[in-house]
């Protein structure tokens, strides 16, 4: 019997594409995009379009296995029976693993208390159910630790919410309808390749694409203009536009007079960032500086698409507020195709409360449990007390791979004492370390609710096949421990499709008129903005166009665009906005040290540690192992294309190999992240007490501080930008 039968892709990346999968006697035989789909339109991007490979490799982990070998020890699935090259794992049924996880859990809670239980998870399914729901309950009714989840985009979404109050923007079908176009810092065509088509669309009306980033991406090199940026002087650039903007009157008048406040302030600000000045920052001209302030303010609609690398450096939100500030400056919020996106998140407004129930830890604790900062994961499995962590729950994540200070979490992970659970689709850097590993579903193998951060369109994904061999999804797993750990709550035993009515059960408006019945006969609706749409002008017959500050309405203290911010005043950071070069920049104390930035790029065809392991995917990558740089510094220390380099700070080392390609500007390289079991490691600290081939392996250097609106050291890491020396090998 053949179906065809209607998903959502849930990895991390905004286009939440719409997902037909062609079902045959039970078994996937096609994938492909949803040709209905207003956004994603019926194609896949290059991995996606390679799932099958994914959900049928001989490597998938379909069974509960439990260690038999010291932590550390790797091991490899063969075939479907999960036979293992080393004898490190042995399998177990469901029973003996589930009656395994909650003795110990019960355990550990009884001795030292809930709280030395920590899950931890994040983006390996953006699914509204798999991602947060039945295993925010099942914690917080145990009284575990709470993750604060922080590892990749807070330092960004707040510098946007600190001018805008919410994460909302432009929507992807209106860039169609834009004159100019800004990429700062987005590599559309290699990770947002859905809003492509719309840009290329207003390309052939005669809109202008102008792209600024430290790397000429793929999309750089399809720009009409390129400009390549210092790393970590974003804010800069944005202060020098707005100077321009503000000293020649390119600002909308009446738009900063009604709708935003701090203009003054805001005025009094930029006039220390001229051209000439920013442009020792950044690296661009004076000259383009103000040609672009120019284009910008007077080229009408103008958008930016704006993404998540520009925070990770030192003071990365504050970059990310000065971007957010232009098109306030300009008004261009009142225009279709105007504006600005970074993420579209905030519309959807689902009801988190009744997936989460997080009022679930005041009967197992009486008040809400403490928090612990994933990227601080290193120093929580050594050094937390009060009580110390004891068991760690992994799920979404694989952070022994993805983790700031790699090493101290693998020393963390080491302990004998610590029970470590992991539920994942494959074996994995952290599998390294489990006690206990479950198998996990794909996206094919169960039901979510999908909302996107690239777009408007809510979906639902229907289950297209039986789980393979054991695997459970995260509802699954989680109802069942529940139940083994005696929690008797009616919510533990909530069907998926009673939990996808609760989270649309929600006060936002937007979801007024969309329930699951709906979504299930349509598949993808997007969300009912109803009053704040604006009907598209020239006689086009699309539909209307959602502009959310088009007459203010800004949800901040103030209900404005807020130049000037009391919130930040208070936090004791710049309520305004500024630059501030990062201590390990070109413009910083380590500069003579270590006279190279180095760029830890995202692949064009990985998704952070997914997809590294599949053979297919990964001959996409062509630059995988190689350090590309600028003639001019390979000239200097001696190098030719294609020798060996050893890169080097006071943290680490790794050996790569010379891509001369020009690439990047004078005094920056780049290397690609690849994280799969081990081969890439962020950051260095001594190491002890480490299996031998850990200890062989060699780090790519990398930024240590904090990337938030300030130099605030509980909040973000910034793994994209370090100094470092290179020498030949």
């Amino acid at each position: 019997m053949r179906q065809v039968v209607h998903t959502a892709c849930p990895h991390d990346c905004p286009d939440a594409c719409g997902v037909l999968i062609t079902i045959e006697d039970g078994r996937a035989t096609r994938i492909q995009g949803d040709p209905e789909h207003p956004v994603t339109r019926g194609f896949l991007c290059a991995k996606v379009a390679k799932y099958l490979d994914r959900v049928y490799s001989p490597q998938r982990v379909l069974y509960p296995m439990r260690r038999v070998a010291a932590k550390g020890a790797r091991s490899e699935v063969r075939g479907q029976r999960s036979e293992v090259q080393k004898p490190a794992f042995e399998r177990i049924s469901w029973d003996e693993a589930l009656s395994g996880i909650a003795t110990k859990l019960k355990s550990i809670a009884d001795e030292h208390g809930p709280e030395a239980i920590l899950p931890y998870s994040y983006g390996g399914t953006l699914g509204a159910l798999n991602g947060a729901s039945m295993d925010r309950r099942f914690f917080h009714r145990l009284g575990a630790s709470q993750l604060d989840r922080t590892i990749c985009s807070s330092a960004g979404e707040e510098g946007i919410k600190s001018v805008l109050g919410v994460k909302l923007g432009t929507e992807p079908e209106q860039f169609a309808h834009s004159r100019y176009i800004i990429a700062w810092g987005a590599n559309i065509h290699g990770n947002n390749v859905h809003l492509w088509p719309f840009i290329e669309e207003a390309r052939r009306k005669g809109a202008k694409l102008v792209v600024i980033d430290p790397y000429r991406t793929r999309t750089a090199r399809c720009a009409d203009w390129y400009l390549p940026i210092n790393p970590g002087t974003d804010a800069a650039l944005a202060l020098g536009m707005m100077h321009v903007i503000i000293d020649e009157r390119l600002y909308d008048f009446d738009y900063v007079a009604h709708s935003t406040i701090g203009f003054d302030a805001l005025r009094e600000r930029v006039l220390q960032y001229p051209p000439e000045k920013v442009a020792q920052w950044t690296g661009i001209s004076a000259a383009d500086i103000r040609k672009l302030a120019r284009e910008y303010a007077m080229e009408r609609p103008a958008v930016i698409r704006v993404n998540y690398g520009i925070q990770r450096s030192e003071f990365g939100g504050m970059a990310m507020r000065a971007v957010t500030m232009l098109p306030c400056l300009t008004g261009s919020w009142k225009e279709v195709g105007g504006g600005l996106q970074l993420s579209l998140s905030g519309a959807y407004g689902l009801n988190k409360q009744a997936l989460e129930m997080p009022e679930l830890m005041q009967k197992s604790l009486g008040r809400p449990a403490r928090v612990v900062n994933m990227v601080q994961l290193g120093t929580a499995l050594n050094s937390l007390g009060g009580p110390p962590v004891k068991a760690l729950f992994v799920y979404n994540s694989n952070p022994a791979a993805v983790c700031p200070n790699h090493n101290d979490v693998i020393r963390g992970l080491m302990r004998p004492d610590l029970f470590t659970v992991v539920h994942e689709q494959f074996f994995t850097d952290t599998t390294d370390y489990a006690d206990i590993v479950l198998p996990a579903t794909t996206f094919f193998e169960h039901k979510d609710l999908q909302a996107a951060y690239g777009h408007y369109h809510l979906q639902i994904s229907d289950q297209a096949m039986t789980p393979l061999g054991e695997c459970r999804s995260n509802v699954d797993l989680f109802r069942t421990l529940a139940e083994r750990m005696g929690f008797d709550e009616p919510c533990f035993r909530e069907s998926v499709d009673s939990m996808i009515d609760r989270a649309l059960d929600s006060p936002n408006p937007w979801l007024q008129g969309i329930d699951r019945e709906t979504l299930e006969k349509k598949h993808h609706i997007r969300l009912n903005f109803g009053a704040t749409e604006s009907k598209i002008s020239e006689g086009t017959d699309r539909s209307s166009s959602f502009l959310p500050f088009a007459s203010g309405n800004f949800p901040t203290t103030s209900g404005k665009a807020e130049f000037y911010s009391e919130v930040l005043k208070q936090r004791g950071l710049d309520p305004v906005v500024a630059f501030t070069p990062s201590e390990e920049s070109r413009h910083g104390a380590k500069s003579d040290t270590f006279p190279l930035e180095l760029l830890a790029r995202k692949a064009d065809n990985l998704l952070n540690s997914t997809f590294c392991n599949l053979p297919n995917v990964r001959q996409m990558e062509k630059e995988m192992g190689a350090l590309e740089m600028h003639a001019a510094d390979a000239d200097r220390r001696n190098i030719h294309d294609g020798d060996k380099v050893r890169a080097f700070n006071s943290r680490g080392e790794i050996v790569l190999q010379a891509k001369v390609n020009g690439s990047v500007p004078p005094g920056v390289v780049a290397a690609r992240l690849a994280s799969a079991r081990g081969r890439v490691i962020l950051t260095s600290s001594p190491q002890k007490n480490l299996p031998t081939w850990a200890t062989r392996r060699r780090s790519i250097p990398s930024v240590l501080r904090w990337s938030f609106l300030g130099r605030d050291a509980g909040r973000i890491p910034a793994p994209c930008l370090g100094r470092f020396r290179l020498a030949a090998v």
